[in-house]
């Protein structure tokens, strides 16, 4: 692989491993794309919760989906979910939305229908000029780019994910979103097969991002 060819990196793991922070270095160093699929199932979430559809009511949430029209903002590296022209604030990460992000993510018709919107995104990313796409969030080296350049799955004990999501001012069960994540029947949190274990625990965020450009540097280079 040249140092021109397009490379696209998954990153997952759960709430606080690191994903955002890693994703945004390797964008700024590498030239990469940034998208955080994250933000788009609080988005959504949001947008379902405003009309009073709940994850029960199978009909009015199809319905309620197929409703929604999605676009994309660019801002610098961060390649940002548009719903209907609504560009997401601080709003999707109110108490509100943590306490049902996961409920309406583990839903497969919601998931199904962010899909195609996020792998378009690769194409968006070559359009723009980009070296490359970095996209974390729970599924994405085992769903959205199975086949991506880089597979990685980020992890950390739960205490530090804790003191990190307080420090965000965010008081939402680690455990908890783990569990309902790790069980879901639509595209579950998992470590993808074949995907490298990156434990940030004990490591500092420039000690994550060097350990993940040797291997990018690695891939590039071969």
């Amino acid at each position: 692989m040249t140092q021109s060819t397009f490379i696209i990196i998954a990153i997952d793991g759960g709430a606080a491993a690191g994903k955002s922070s890693t994703s945004r270095g390797l964008s700024e160093r590498y030239s990469l794309m940034h998208v955080d699929t994250g933000s788009f199932y609080r988005a959504t979430t949001l947008k379902l919760m405003e009309a009073g559809i709940k994850p029960s009511n199978d009909s009015a949430l199809e319905d309620g989906l197929a409703s929604l029209k999605l676009g994309t903002m660019l801002s610098d590296n961060t390649a940002s979910i548009t719903i209907d022209n609504w560009v997401p604030d601080h709003s999707i990460r109110s108490q509100a939305v943590n306490d049902n992000v996961s409920h309406y993510a583990a839903l497969p018709k919601l998931r199904s229908f962010l899909l195609d919107y996020q792998r378009s995104l690769a194409d968006l990313a070559r359009e723009r000029g980009f070296d490359g796409l970095v996209m974390e969030g729970r599924d994405i080296g085992s769903v959205i780019f199975p086949d991506a350049d880089l597979r990685l799955y980020l992890h950390a004990d739960p205490a530090k994910r804790a003191q990190r999501r307080a420090k965000e001012g965010i008081s939402d069960s680690i455990e908890k979103r783990d569990r309902i994540d790790s069980s879901r029947k639509a595209a579950p949190l998992q470590v993808p097969q074949g995907a490298i274990l990156v434990d940030s625990s004990e490591l500092s965020l420039d000690e994550v991002i060097e350990k993940v450009a040797t291997m990018i540097d690695s891939i590039r280079s071969s």
